[in-house]
């Protein structure tokens, strides 16, 4: 495929097409700057966008957003959306890391006041949060009918547990719970596999971080979405562990294995995909769905942990803290949405992977909180460079209400690591006034700072283009990773 980044024509500042040539049903877009152009178009997953546009019954185009990078199948940074008649859904849309997303909590604890305490601030949630490779032990090992509880009610489930309130719910995507999980299409391997890792971060680019809010670009909006300047906020980034790895191998292989009789070619076996209307495609979605119940109660245990932490070390409850949750988005999904096109307001499967939803001012699946102002939208940085918090506008309708999930990756992990040697990777963020603590020290050569690319350009690259708005920056203090 390599002749198809050739073929790329700038559209404007911000958008490239890829015409529909050979066996592509739609035109392929990427959406970055000139300088991000650069990079992109030298890696493989470029061609990755040709081949999704090549599966039946796509909408529209097949995207990508500025931090697109090589995945499994779908690049990272893909969206497509698929008509339900004729479409299919495809577990590589998703990615392994079901409903990976980030959650941003505010604070009314001015930074300045923090710093002197920052070590012991940050040792505190190091041993109150388990992370690592396959770490377990925040709360007790689940039974397999409860574990089919949290599939079923997500977030709900937690809060029921007694982690975080009824209020958390409207400001996390779905209310916390997608309705379509069935506990039926899960295997026992996976629910083996997550019964003990709820409320655990995991490892490789997931974290907790502390960050100050060093810079408000949307005075109104930040003050909807509750932010303040030089006050402090975590942030929040995991999703299923391994429950969804499970889940997306699971049905990988019984999807693969079908694939023959679907009636249509594949232009790379990785794109395994099921019609949507087909026993398969209705399976793995509500497995899906399950994993991304696991995922927003994860994410809601950990934050519960992260508040019981603080109260602790301040002395005092999280209400006299301000301790607030602005919102919790996913950003490897698949939804079923509906959403304008040539035919009128149509329902679609709408894949996400590496992408946030980014819904617009206005919007009735927005709670009532955010309606005016439109949706938060949370694109976490590296180690060593800022994160964001934007807006979604109704530009974004031609990405189906999409934008961007992060930095992207510039380096594999493994040529990250070999880059690394002989470095302090910890000592270099430190100089930089960021503390990293990790239980692993592979983890910082694989997700040092230049393994990413720039994330102030890709946010000015999905705002450049009318995906959506920038709100307010947030700038690391401390990182605790596994």
């Amino acid at each position: 495929m390599t002749s198809k980044m050739t073929e790329f024509r700038k559209i404007d500042d911000f958008r490239w097409e890829l015409p529909a040539t050979g066996n592509m049903r739609v035109p392929g877009r990427i959406f970055a700057s000139e300088q991000l152009w650069q990079q992109i178009s030298a890696d493989k997953s470029v061609s990755q966008v040709a081949n999704v546009a090549c599966l039946p019954g796509i909408v529209g185009y097949s995207m990508a957003m500025p931090d697109i990078h090589w995945g499994y199948g779908f690049p990272i940074g893909g969206v497509a959306a698929f008509d339900m008649n004729e479409g299919v859904i495809s577990p590589g849309g998703v990615g392994y890391d079901i409903n990976c997303g980030v959650r941003l909590i505010a604070t009314d604890l001015e930074m300045d006041k923090i710093l002197p305490k920052i070590k012991e601030l940050s040792a505190v949630l190091f041993n109150a949060i388990p992370s690592g490779v396959g770490s377990s032990g925040a709360i007790r090992k689940l039974s397999f009918d409860e574990m089919k509880k949290v599939v079923r009610s997500g977030a709900k489930w937690a809060v029921e547990h007694g982690f975080g309130s009824q209020e958390d719910l409207v400001r996390i995507e779905d209310e916390g719970c997608m309705d379509a999980a069935e506990p039926g299409a899960i295997s026992d391997r996976a629910y083996e596999r997550g019964k003990d890792q709820l409320g655990t971060l995991g490892s490789g680019n997931h974290f907790l971080e502390i960050d100050v809010i060093s810079e408000i670009y949307d005075k109104e909006t930040a003050a909807v979405f509750g932010l303040k300047q030089d006050f402090a906020a975590f942030l929040i980034h995991t999703g299923s562990r391994g429950f969804g790895y499970q889940i997306c191998d699971d049905y990988l292989h019984r999807i693969g294995s079908q694939q023959a009789n679907f009636g249509f070619a594949l232009p790379d076996r990785q794109l395994a995909a099921a019609p949507i209307k087909s026993q398969e495609g209705h399976d793995y979605y509500s497995a899906m769905a399950g994993a991304a119940n696991y995922a927003k109660a994860n994410r809601q245990i950990i934050q519960h942990l992260v508040i019981r932490a603080v109260e602790r070390f301040f002395g005092t409850s999280a209400e006299k803290l301000g301790i607030r949750l602005v919102y919790d988005v996913a950003h490897n999904t698949a939804a079923f949405e509906e959403h304008q096109t040539g035919k009128g307001k149509t329902k679609l499967c709408v894949h996400r992977k590496g992408a946030t939803r980014s819904l617009p001012a206005g919007h009735q699946s927005l709670p009532e909180i955010y309606r005016a102002a439109g949706q938060p939208v949370i694109i976490p940085g590296n180690m060593g460079d800022c994160s964001f918090v934007l807006a979604g506008v109704s530009g974004a309708g031609e990405t189906f209400n999409s934008s961007c999930h992060g930095a992207g990756r510039v380096l594999s992990r493994g040529q990250a690591i070999r880059d690394a040697r002989g470095r302090s990777i910890t000592e270099e963020l430190s100089k930089q006034g960021i503390l990293v603590m990790a239980r692993e020290r592979g983890t910082l050569a694989e997700e040092m700072p230049e393994a990413y690319k720039n994330v102030k350009e890709v946010v000015s690259a999905v705002a450049g283009a009318g995906l959506c708005k920038k709100v307010a920056k947030l700038k690391p203090v401390a990182v605790t990773k596994g």
